[in-house]
């Protein structure tokens, strides 16, 4: 592990006599995480809230948040694409300013461009207090109240993971979903890649201590888990058991009260029939799969080291459907890799259109410093990438709207979801998941446009307890964040569905247990009572002495 302590710069506006003030003031310290990056960082955000709450700090407002106004802000970084640094400093540069105005506010960066950049980051944005690597997350709280006290930046990366982060306290997002890490680090070698790099050698968590984090999950009211890792296909080489995420997906069919278990992503070259009999026969495996294509082009996969090629995916996505005809397949996919020629190109279009994905992320290449593919030769002008990039997303434009089309007229159970679509408000729809992961706006009342109760927004938190979401009883047709509708599909776009109540009486609602809990977490949010669904403490494979700082009151 390195750590270096770096003088601070004017921006750094707190001085001894303002530290020991706020320590000693009767209001907490508040913190507020963005998240810039994949799945894996959503839920390392969610340990890094965890600690700060262990240690004393409390969530800044909805308001706060907005205004980038909380006494410590952390930024937790991605460093897949060249635009990561770009939003990173992008951020910097808009707290530099805050900061200068609010006496004793502190900045972090962790994540992957952390533990790649290192004291960098302080060299470049020398406000910024702390700096921390993917494997050392439970230095966060450690590492603030040091730069305070010493007021100095600290910068501090372990090369090697010190905690598996599973083990740390968690403040999660959401009370009726919850992502569950079943290993960290990735033993793939692909050209374009620098995750490898950065989070190392894949690391698995034992089955038992994963099954014990998801019921611990299901009993604090969550009905929806995804399970994570960076190739969580190959889950169990580390302790020998090759079939070992099958036998995790069917485990988890026997947990009751999970109605849903995703999980994400899986890599093509070690994707086995089992996982597929596996997510076929286990009812709450929910029936979509992302499964990253990359290229269709055997020559460029071969030149990304990517042990598989065109033939063999598409076959993966045939017995998939044999298996699961309703399966929901998703993609990532990169253009102008270099050396693509148009060729390759076209062997790329072929295979996106053979696969008929719902959706895809493509990208276009960009060099990442320390992997092999930044230095090959023959990288393509941005013109040329920018142009097959605007082909390719307009055929999956075109595939996902027509994949979507077959959707309309079906009946499907949805995850009413917090927070809403952009224009939920205006339209008086909410919105959710479907079994298959596709995004659904639907309708409350049968007439579209109808308010169901005339002055509350059931798109926004609620405001005060007298919500009638919060109700003992609530009302008929009322949903719910965590609770579940039955709609029919009346319309359909490439990346999201429309749907209206499928019982002419009005919106068919099932009550849940993470409905239940979210109303409890609001209901304490507003002052009514103890929220019981923080999932605050550590997962339960067994707590870990930190020796963590607390806030003086």
């Amino acid at each position: 592990m390195s750590t270096t302590a770096l003088p601070t710069a004017p921006l750094h506006a707190a001085s001894a006599d303002t530290a020991v003030g706020d320590a000693a003031s009767e209001q907490p310290r508040t913190y507020l995480v963005r998240t810039l990056g994949c799945q894996m960082n959503v839920h390392d955000s969610e340990h890094m809230a965890g600690m700060l709450e262990q240690a004393g700090y409390t969530r800044a407002s909805s308001q706060d948040e907005a205004a980038n106004a909380a006494d410590v802000v952390v930024i937790n970084t991605c460093a897949v694409r060249e635009n990561a640094a770009n939003k990173l400093y992008g951020n910097l540069g808009q707290l530099a300013g805050i900061k200068a105005t609010r006496p004793g506010m502190q900045i972090a960066v962790g994540g992957c461009l952390a533990q790649k950049d290192r004291g960098d980051i302080v060299a470049k944005a020398p406000w910024v207090d702390v700096v921390f690597g993917t494997h050392n997350l439970d230095a966060l709280p450690v590492l603030l109240e040091r730069a305070r006290h010493n007021e100095a930046a600290q910068v501090e990366i372990a090369e090697s993971l010190q905690v598996f982060p599973s083990t740390l306290p968690t403040k999660r997002e959401s009370v009726y979903a919850g992502w569950v890490s079943i290993s960290v680090g990735c033993n793939n070698t692909c050209t374009f890649c620098i995750v490898p790099h950065l989070r190392g050698k894949e690391r698995d968590r034992r089955p038992g201590e994963i099954l014990a984090e998801v019921e611990a999950l299901v009993a604090a009211g969550a009905i929806e888990v995804t399970l994570l890792g960076q190739n969580v296909n190959s889950y169990g080489v580390e302790f020998g058991d090759r079939g070992a995420f099958a036998k995790l997906l069917r485990a988890c069919g026997r947990i009751e009260g999970l109605e849903r278990v995703r999980f994400t992503s899986p890599h093509p070259a070690a994707f086995t029939d089992d996982v597929i009999a596996a997510m076929a026969e286990t009812p709450n495996v929910m029936p979509q799969l992302h499964m990253p294509l990359q290229s269709g082009s055997d020559r460029i996969l071969r030149a990304m080291r990517r042990s598989y090629r065109s033939e063999k995916f598409l076959g993966i996505l045939d017995r998939v459907r044999a298996a699961m005809p309703d399966a929901s397949i998703t993609t990532d996919i990169i253009v102008g890799f270099p050396g693509e020629t148009e060729e390759d190109f076209a062997e790329t279009m072929r295979v996106v259109e053979a696969s008929r994905f719902s959706s895809a992320f493509i990208f276009q290449y960009s060099p990442r410093p320390g992997t092999p593919a930044a230095t090959m030769e023959d990288q393509l002008p941005k013109a040329v990438v920018q142009e097959r990039f605007e082909r390719l997303l307009a055929l999956q434009e075109r595939i996902g709207a027509e994949e979507a089309d077959k959707q309309v007229g079906r009946t499907l159970e949805v995850l009413v979801a917090e927070g809403s679509g952009r224009k939920d408000g205006a339209t008086h729809r909410l919105s959710g998941r479907a079994a298959d992961n596709r995004l659904v706006h639907f309708g409350l009342t049968p007439v579209p446009d109808a308010v169901p109760l005339p002055g509350v927004d059931l798109t926004r938190a609620p405001a005060d307890l007298d919500d009638p979401r919060l109700a003992d009883v609530v009302p008929a047709g009322v949903p719910r964040p965590g609770d579940t509708v039955t709609v029919t599909v009346t319309k359909a776009a490439p990346h999201h569905l429309i749907a209206e109540p499928a019982d002419a009486a009005g919106l068919v609602v099932r009550r849940t247990r993470s409905g239940e809990a979210w109303a409890a977490r609001e209901k304490a949010r507003l002052g009514g009572g103890e929220d019981e669904h923080s999932h605050g403490t550590p997962a339960p494979s067994g707590p870990v002495a930190l020796g963590l700082p607390t806030l003086r009151r």
